[in-house]
């Protein structure tokens, strides 16, 4: 039985559509959808963290994430699979315990050590192949948002996680 206590959540082409823009300045600017971040906080309110694993570092993503209070925020993450053995030893979490939301190569091996995988639309074959749930919405504009309601929903706690937060339905 899955019960999802943590989201492990890649960035690029997962919260944002994987387009990278740079200003003249040479800043790095990234578009994330708000949809995404209502999830964060209905997840957070249903008792699950929310860790960010990305290979990219980039300060928007950093401002971002604090201003949605991710509960972990790792850039830079070449080899996610180790990195996320190491930090479920650590915290002695199970496979059971874990959401996974990716969409691309460097995710597959870490994908395979949570119990849950969910994918946006336009993911790589090989992830979609992978994924317990792939959302009709593309990476960027509401996917996540739209897998954490449907583990939510499934669990049949969305509704009542609404009512808690913005009042009745």
């Amino acid at each position: 039985m899955i019960d999802i206590k943590y989201w492990v959540v890649d960035v690029d082409g997962t919260l944002t559509d994987g387009s990278i823009y740079y200003d003249e300045h040479g800043n790095e600017l990234k578009k994330f959808c708000t949809k995404d971040a209502a999830a964060f906080t209905i997840a957070h309110q249903s008792g699950m963290k929310i860790l960010i694993l990305t290979g990219r570092k980039c300060q928007a993503t950093e401002r971002r994430m604090k201003e949605l209070n991710v509960d972990y925020l790792y850039q830079g993450i070449k080899n996610k699979y180790q990195f996320l053995v190491d930090f479920f030893a650590e915290k002695k979490i199970s496979k059971y315990e874990i959401g996974y939301i990716g969409d691309d190569l460097n995710d597959i091996e870490a994908m395979k050590l949570a119990g849950f995988i969910g994918c946006p639309s336009d993911a790589c074959i090989e992830v979609k192949r992978l994924s317990n749930y792939i959302s009709s919405i593309s990476g960027g504009y509401g996917a996540v948002r739209d897998i954490i309601e449907y583990t939510l929903r499934e669990k049949g706690v969305w509704e009542q996680s609404i009512r808690s937060l913005y009042g009745g339905l």
